[in-house]
């Protein structure tokens, strides 16, 4: 009699069904860590501004604005490839002094180079100096993506 070698159809498909249940639960959980990533690299790049921004509003007296804000503070629109820095300057009879945006994807907010295109994240000096709101959208709850140094905004806004 021949000896049997190699592996049955029914071992086969058992690996085969390991192998996809451990994928079904192992590609969510992937995502939900390349949105953290992207997340946080936005929140970076918006804390690596912020010195800048600062020393120009304490030399000038002004917050930085526009293009030439974004000049001024060493940085471009488009310097992350995750989305797109834009820089306001608040009104004079406001607390608040200015803002950096970052907006995930490109202007509006449909480009595929980010999981999270569409969300933003608002740093805002005031008197009272940096605060940074999230506004992710979709991104949070479901998803879990919450930034301990940039938390979400208040639902209803």
């Amino acid at each position: 009699m021949k000896k049997q070698q190699g592996f049955s159809l029914v071992e086969l498909m058992i690996v085969v069904a390991i192998i996809g249940a451990l994928t079904a639960i192992a590609v969510p959980a992937y995502q939900d860590y390349v949105k953290k990533s992207e997340a946080t690299a936005g929140l970076a790049t918006l804390k690596a501004l912020q010195t800048q921004a600062q020393i120009v509003y304490q030399e000038t007296g002004a917050f930085p604005d526009g293009t030439t804000g974004l000049t001024d503070i060493g940085a471009k629109t488009d310097m992350s490839p995750l989305g797109l820095i834009t820089i306001t300057k608040a009104e004079e009879t406001s607390e608040d002094k200015g803002d950096l945006i970052f907006t995930f994807g490109d202007a509006t907010g449909t480009d595929g180079s980010s999981s999270l295109n569409g969300g933003v994240l608002t740093a805002t000096l005031s008197n009272t100096g940096w605060e940074c709101v999230a506004t992710l959208g979709a991104f949070i709850g479901d998803d879990k993506i919450e930034l301990d140094a940039c938390p979400a905004a208040a639902s209803g806004s």
